[in-house]
């Protein structure tokens, strides 16, 4: 997406389930936060989220070309996983 609005930025949501992903592009204005664009993309309920990988706050602003990610729970450890794998070849 090209910014060519003064005080509006471009960022993404990113979620990922099993079964399906979602990517939803936005165009934010200026001063945004991640709390802002999860909502606007109808994740109002995340609270786990990061931007590009990293931990980010629900209050951080957001900038230019950010990727905000939903993380999900992980249903297991990898502790706990590698111990099942060798047990149950």
């Amino acid at each position: 997406m090209d910014n060519d609005s003064p005080g509006l930025v471009n960022v993404e949501v990113a979620a990922a389930w099993p079964d399906r992903q979602a990517l939803v592009a936005l165009r934010m204005p200026a001063g945004s936060t991640v709390a802002d664009a999860l909502e606007k993309a109808g994740f109002s309920y995340a609270t786990d989220v990061g931007i590009f990988g990293r931990h980010a706050e629900l209050d951080q602003p957001l900038v230019e070309g950010d990727r905000v990610e939903i993380y999900r729970s992980l249903l297991r450890s990898p502790k706990q996983a590698r111990r099942r794998r060798l047990t149950h070849p």
